[in-house]
C-alpha cells in the first residue's frame, strides 16, 4: 500500500473561510466586551457611599483633636482635610507641600471654581498658621470651626 498524501488529510475548503469568519466575530465580540466594561462608569451609589464615609471619618477626626496649641490643631486639621481630599477627590494634595499644591494648575478639578477658590484660601490660611513664624494665632476651637466648614464647603461642592 503506498502512504498517503498529506494533501488528503486537509479537510474540503468550503469549511476553512467559515470557521476563520466564526474566529473573526468572536474575537471583535470579546474586544467590544473588553472595551464596554473598561469605559463603564463607576456606580454613582457606590461613590456617594465612599464620599459619606469618608466625610464621617474626616468629621470624627476633626473632633478628636485634643491639644492647646493652634499650630499643632492646624498641622492635624490640615492633614485630615488633605486626607479627605486624596479619597473623595483623587488628589495628591496629602503628598505635596502647599506651594506644590496651590501652584499646581489640575489641583482639584472635580471642584466647582468657587469651592476650589475656598479650598486654597482655607488650606493657605492652615499653612500659614503652622509655617508663619509671629503668625497671630487663632484659638484651638477657630481652627477645628474653620476646618469644619471648609470640610462642609468641599463636601457639597464636590460634581457627580
Amino acid at each position: 500500500m503506498e502512504p498517503g498524501s498529506p494533501e488528503a488529510l486537509i479537510p474540503a475548503s468550503g469549511l476553512w473561510p467559515w470557521m476563520a469568519g466564526a474566529v473573526i466575530v468572536v474575537l471583535v465580540v470579546l474586544g467590544l466586551m473588553i472595551f464596554l466594561l473598561r469605559q463603564r462608569k463607576p456606580n454613582a451609589v457606590g461613590g456617594m457611599v465612599v464620599r459619606n464615609a469618608a466625610l464621617a471619618e474626616a468629621i470624627a477626626a476633626l473632633a478628636m483633636i485634643a491639644t492647646e496649641d493652634a499650630r499643632d490643631a492646624a498641622v492635624q486639621a490640615s492633614l485630615i482635610l488633605r486626607s479627605y481630599l486624596s479619597v473623595v477627590a483623587g488628589d495628591r494634595a496629602l503628598y505635596e507641600t502647599h506651594e506644590q499644591f496651590v501652584a499646581r494648575h489640575d489641583a482639584l478639578e472635580t471642584l466647582s471654581a468657587e469651592v476650589r477658590a475656598a479650598a486654597e484660601a482655607g488650606l493657605s490660611r492652615l499653612a500659614a498658621m503652622k509655617y508663619a513664624p509671629g503668625m497671630a494665632e487663632a484659638t484651638v476651637e477657630e481652627v477645628i470651626v474653620e476646618s469644619r466648614a471648609l470640610l462642609e464647603t468641599l463636601h457639597q461642592g464636590l460634581r457627580e
